[in-house]
Formats: structure tokens, C-alpha cells, sequence
């Protein structure tokens, strides 16, 4: 049986993930309070935000920004979107 949770983004409960998908007590708060639909939203927020604006997954700027975009995307007002992005049709 799923691990369901009262998802944090999705405002319902929803199947929770399999393990924290992220280090430390920032991990812990996604694995208890976020489902598995609304990390893999994420995930697609943040390739777009990795794309649009060149980042570097080693640049400790850029680790920081999407961090903080992860929060507000999970747990605030949605965060960023790119002023050029145009999704695919």
C-alpha cells in the first residue's frame, strides 16, 4: 500500500514519495508533506529554470536560487517563471 500524504503544493492527500528526495531537515519536510505528483512537477519547473536561465548544477548561486525556488514552488506562491518561456505545444 502507498505512503499517502497531505500534500503541501496539491492542497489534498495524494501518494506520498518513496524516499526524501532531497538532503538534510529540507528533504524531511518534502518527504512528509509533499506527493510524488507535485515533486514531479517540480522537477519540470526546475529543468525549465535550469534551461531559461543557463544554470549550472555546481554553481553554488545557482544551487541556492533553485533551492529557494523549490520552496516557494512546494510551499509558497508558486515561484518563478521566465519572462521568455514559451512551453511547447
Amino acid at each position: 500500500m502507498s505512503r499517502m500524504v497531505q500534500c503541501a503544493k496539491l492542497k489534498r492527500e495524494a501518494e506520498g514519495l518513496d524516499r526524501p528526495p532531497y538532503p538534510g531537515e529540507v528533504g524531511k519536510k518534502i518527504y512528509l508533506t509533499v506527493s510524488k505528483e507535485a515533486w514531479d512537477l517540480w522537477v519540470k519547473q526546475q529543468t525549465i529554470l535550469m534551461n531559461e536561465y543557463r544554470l549550472s548544477a555546481i554553481d553554488p548561486k545557482a544551487r541556492k536560487f533553485i533551492e529557494e525556488e523549490m520552496d516557494k514552488f512546494l510551499f509558497g506562491d508558486g515561484g518563478t517563471v521566465p519572462d521568455q518561456f514559451v512551453p511547447p505545444q
